[in-house]
């Protein structure tokens, strides 16, 4: 075996000795510290994990979303627990080796619920699993999960389609950059395979793509990438395997689900098949390449009896949603039917002549009728319509926390008993007049019911976002068949290699290529572009944007869940769930606050009752139907139910989402609250030159002839050479060579053909060499001519050196060891870089460029776009390093750049952003995707996230403000100059305002423009149509 790696590593080792690589994007998870761990939990915490999201009703505020991730955190094994109150949402990473004991047992016993399912055929078996002990230990886990959240107050249901998509492997693509025989290949191919987790690599040594089976719950690709560093090789990640597709399908009629599930499974490409019986869902998981929808459509109808369809049913968060917004609103209206009379007999009718004699009729002794009719239409919203309020205080108590729920108990509670008891106490007394608060109870209720309905509504419209993005992709697509007939199908029906038809004013199905037409598509609504762009043959177009005015054949390339759209939302979807760190501020104030609400309502309550006792205040000062006790008590309920913990919860986790979602639609992607919070910080930009602040095109600018030479007869010979090379430069010299023969046949419209060249050579960090028409050509750096004995002039020195000033690279060209001509290449700045740079100055922050290239042509870069400090010739890691300096010194430091090299970086930075992202948006090192390639989206994603914390800061001004004046006057404070007290139904109104005014306030985002000087820049760089 060390054989083998010594042959590797000798076949692979590059001219410096460096055996680094360089992945793109590895995942790099951090996990909480703690103090000490075992040897098992050690390999727990090495990567040995896997996720679950469960979706979870019943929290009402953050309050709820801490106690669910205090009662998950408990278990053994859990790495971490993210709640989304919100969304009603938990993500749990766990370490399945650590599996409860007592549960095992249970479960091995059969008397745990999960077992009974599965012995009993639970509709959610799966009808392939080819390890079967393994899902069972994952499945316990989840189970137990799930039983901690019950037992916390609240119901939880997995989510397995967002969690794992039923999967149990998945397959990454890495590229090897470094592969030069067979024994490379078979030595990475054996290493990988005895990595825990990896079930087949594979290796064509004449592709140099690997391709890795893996489970993704005991290893990811972040650890497959780093088997390949430590066996020295380059690797570069090209999928990550997630991009596996599952598509759901409705079965009509009584068909044999074993037998459909063997047919499916035999098809290749087939990965998994499950079957839910209740919603006759049949789901399967497989390989775009290989197979899709539509062939499985045309299995299962190939069985009698049975009917298939595309599953049209909402997702889980959308349909429970719907239901609490229906349920809170069916709630209100007959809360609004018992309140509304209590109400007009309480406050109205007592004063309409004739009416309050009726009402004040005596029954028996001195209890009236209207008293007896209150009593009547209050029990039932207390009781039934106000059971939500009892159950959810009873669960809080339960586990030993309290929240608004425990409030509106105790409020409305004290009103009506005591009501019921001035009822009672009158009915059995010839000279007690009753003074009820039915009225106080009932209204109560009815207005925070109210006010909840609104904040759902209000809730649900902070994902709007998310919402348009889904509701992009077009219902149909019009399929060109091989016969060349047009087909009209759904388009969750497209599968790869498929062609479509787009019709102008027709939104493209899926991402794909252009095979035939010219057309003007608009992608504002994918990446903020505000610009129909040009596309023709071989362009790239993304599915859900719209084609303007030409037809267009379009060849399906990404489908299903792999496609840019479901990426994106899978994206935004995972930052709304991360929580940002100042929402910790509410977290800890919300421990306190409904304790200390209680604590200071029956102080109040005491304070006035014992100050009417001993006469603290003239007698005069309470209202002709009260007495003390009852002016007391009002003010108590009104102090327990103006307090609003749900408002303090609310303000981070509202902005934030619709903070996220505002950037997704204008192509910046801001992974989570922790990386918006970090954005609105950042004081210095460290920027990438290539492909960052240039286009990252090569051009050939100039060529100087330095002896007798024709220029088609130099640039054939050079072209004839890197025609042999995939590189950049060699690709530029190509070109510039085409253009110089097509200058000089201009009536000859086919394409060049070069000379042969032979033995060709590629040398690592210098250049080519061939032999042309007999004659040694070398093209490359002034190493490569040294080490070829080929003289540098003092004149050759010079033009090296003009160019540097020009931010230009010399690249020398020598036929027979005599240096014949210099190609000078430069790499242009991208539009409206200056000008973005000057903002960020604006701004008040520092711009640093970071560059492997050689000092000269990063000045001449640094002075043209008006950056003072610069650090070129850095390596990857040097980047990281100096990164890490720049912290140290007290800057928060944000690193852009194209994700390529700089992915060290990118992780050691603050924030990293990686620029120009395009469709490939499965980037995990960056904290800010932007879309597209403009650096004027930095300045965008700044200014949001500060945006964003000026509105998390104005709600909880708010929320803490409103609080904290709200609390004092339901007291009454006032009472005693102005005698205005706060009855327990207008505090109660204020309360549920509060929190919807909260909610109302992060959806002000939704309005958020980029700075107008942007808008500016746009403009100019648009050209002339």
């Amino acid at each position: 075996m060390s054989g083998k790696l010594l042959l590797s590593t000798a076949c692979i080792r590059n001219e410096n000795g460096s055996l680094s690589a360089r992945p793109l994007y590895p995942s790099m998870p951090s996990y909480p510290k703690s103090t000490s761990f075992s040897s098992d939990e050690e390999k727990c915490m090495e990567g040995l994990e896997a996720k679950a999201l469960f979706s979870v009703t019943g929290m009402t505020c953050s309050a709820c979303a801490a106690s669910v991730e205090k009662a998950v955190k408990r278990l053994p094994g859990i790495k971490e627990a993210a709640v989304d109150a919100l969304n009603h949402r938990s993500l749990v990473v766990f370490c399945p080796a650590f599996v409860n004991q007592e549960y095992g047992v249970r479960a091995l016993l059969g008397k745990c619920k999960f077992c009974r399912l599965v012995k009993n055929g639970d509709s959610r078996q799966k009808m392939f699993d080819g390890d079967r002990k393994t899902r069972f230990i994952y499945e316990m886990q989840e189970e137990e999960i799930r039983e901690a959240i019950e037992d916390a107050g609240f119901q939880a249901t997995l989510i397995r389609e967002d969690s794992r998509n039923g999967n149990r492997h998945l397959i990454c693509r890495i590229l090897i950059n470094n592969l030069n025989c067979i024994s490379c290949s078979i030595t990475l191919q054996y290493y990988l395979s005895s990595l825990h987790g990896v079930a087949q690599a594979t290796l064509p040594p004449s592709t140099h793509h690997l391709q890795v089976h893996y489970d993704p719950r005991l290893v990811d690709c972040a650890q497959i990438l780093q088997v390949v560093h430590d066996t020295g090789f380059e690797g570069v990640l090209l999928t990550t395997g997630e991009e596996r597709c599952t598509v759901h399908l409705h079965l009509d009629g009584l068909p044999d689900h074993t037998l459909i599930g063997k047919s499916l499974g035999a098809l290749q490409g087939v990965e998994e098949v499950t079957f839910d019986a209740e919603l006759s869902k049949l789901s399967i998981s497989y390989e775009p390449d290989l197979v899709g929808p539509r062939d499985f459509i045309k299995t299962i109808e190939s069985f009698e009896d049975v009917k298939v369809s595309i599953f049209s049913g909402k997702g889980g968060r959308e349909a429970d949603r719907e239901i609490e917004i229906k349920a809170y609103y069916t709630s209100f209206l007959w809360s609004l039917f018992f309140t509304l009379p209590v109400f007009l007999t309480s406050m109205v009718l007592m004063y309409v002549p004739g009416v309050n004699r009726v009402l004040e009729g005596k029954i028996v002794n001195m209890l009236t009728v209207g008293t007896v009719v209150r009593w009547a239409l209050t029990t039932p919203v207390q009781f039934i319509i106000g059971r939500r309020f009892y159950v959810g205080a009873y669960k809080a108590l339960k586990r030993g926390a309290a929240n608004m729920d425990v409030l509106i108990a105790l409020g409305t509670n004290a009103a009506y008993f005591y009501s019921v008891y001035s009822a009672i106490r009158s009915a059995s007394s010839d000279d007690f007049e009753s003074t009820d608060f039915f009225e106080t109870s009932a209204m109560l209720i009815s207005f925070i019911l109210l006010g909840k309905y609104l904040e759902v509504v209000a809730k649900g419209k902070t994902s709007e976002a998310i919402e348009k993005l889904m509701d992009l992709s077009p219902e149909t697509a019009t399929l060109m068949t091989a016969e060349g007939e047009e087909e009209e199908i759904d388009s969750r029906l497209v599968q790869k290699n498929d062609v479509l038809k787009i019709v102008p004013g027709a939104k493209v199905a899926c991402d794909g290529v252009i095979v035939w037409g010219r057309s003007h598509v608009s992608e504002s609504m994918i990446t903020g572009e505000s610009r129909p762009v040009a596309k023709g043959k071989g362009d790239a177009v993304i599915g859900g944007t719209l084609n303007a005015n030409g037809v267009l054949h379009v060849r399906a390339t990404k489908v299903g869940s792999e496609s840019a759209l479901a990426q994106i939302v899978r994206l935004v979807e995972s930052a709304q769930l991360a929580r940002a760190p100042v929402q910790k501020f509410a977290d800890l104030i919300s421990k306190f606050f409904v304790p200390l609400v209680i604590v200071a309502s029956i102080s109040t309550w005491f304070g006035w009752f014992w100050a009417g006792k001993l006469k603290g205040y003239p007698e005069s000062w309470i209202p002709g139907s009260m007495d003390g006790f009852e002016l007391a008590l009002e003010f108590g309920i009104s102090v327990m139910v103006i307090a609003c913990p749900c408002a303090l919860g609310l303000a981070t986790p509202t902005a934030v989402m619709v903070g996220t979602g505002v950037g997704a639609s204008q192509g910046v992607l801001i992974k989570g609250g922790h990386a918006l919070e970090n954005t609105h910080k950042v004081n210095c930009i460290v920027f990438d030159k290539t492909g960052t602040l240039t286009i990252g095109a090569p051009v050939v600018v100039n060529a100087n002839l330095l002896k007798d030479i024709n220029i088609q007869e130099f640039t054939s010979l050079a072209a004839a050479v890197e025609v042999n090379s995939e590189h950049p430069l060699a690709k530029a010299i190509v070109e510039y060579a085409k253009k110089c023969w097509q200058q000089d046949n201009e009536e000859e419209s086919s394409c060049p053909i070069w000379p042969e060249a032979c033995d060709f050579e590629a040398i690592t960090g210098q250049g080519v060499k061939a032999v042309v028409r007999g004659r040694q050509v070398l093209i490359g750096n002034k190493s490569l001519m040294l080490d070829h004995s080929v003289d540098i002039t003092t004149d050759v020195e010079e033009k090296l050196k003009e160019a540097e000033g020009l931010a230009q690279s010399g690249i020398l060209i020598s036929f027979d060891r005599q240096v014949h001509g210099i190609l000078l290449v430069s790499d242009p700045l991208k539009p409206g870089a200056r000008e973005a740079i000057s903002i960020l100055k604006s701004m008040k922050i520092s711009s640093i460029i970071m560059t492997g290239d050689n000092l000269g042509t990063a000045n001449a870069i640094a002075k043209e776009v008006g950056i003072d400090v610069v650090f070129a010739q850095a390596k990857p890691q040097d980047k990281a390093q100096k990164v890490k300096e720049l912290q140290a010194a007290g800057n928060v430091v944000a690193m852009v750049g194209d994700g390529i090299n700089d992915s060290p970086a990118l992780v050691a930075a603050d924030v990293g952003v990686a620029i120009g992202a395009g469709t490939d948006i499965a980037i995990e090192a960056a904290d800010v995707v932007l879309m597209k390639s403009n650096l004027e989206d930095v300045i965008t994603a700044i200014d949001l996230s500060r945006k964003t914390f000026w509105r998390i800061r104005l709600n909880y001004i708010w929320a803490l403000g409103y609080n904290t004046l709200g609390i004092p006057l339901a007291a009454g404070a006032l009472f005693p100059w102005t005698r205005f007290r706060l009855p327990p139904w207008l505090a109660g109104a204020a309360m549920a305002a509060s929190s919807v005014s909260v909610v109302c306030s992060s959806l002000l985002l939704k309005n958020y423009k980029r700075p107008k000087v942007l808008d500016a820049l746009a403009m100019r760089q648009t050209p002339n149509l």
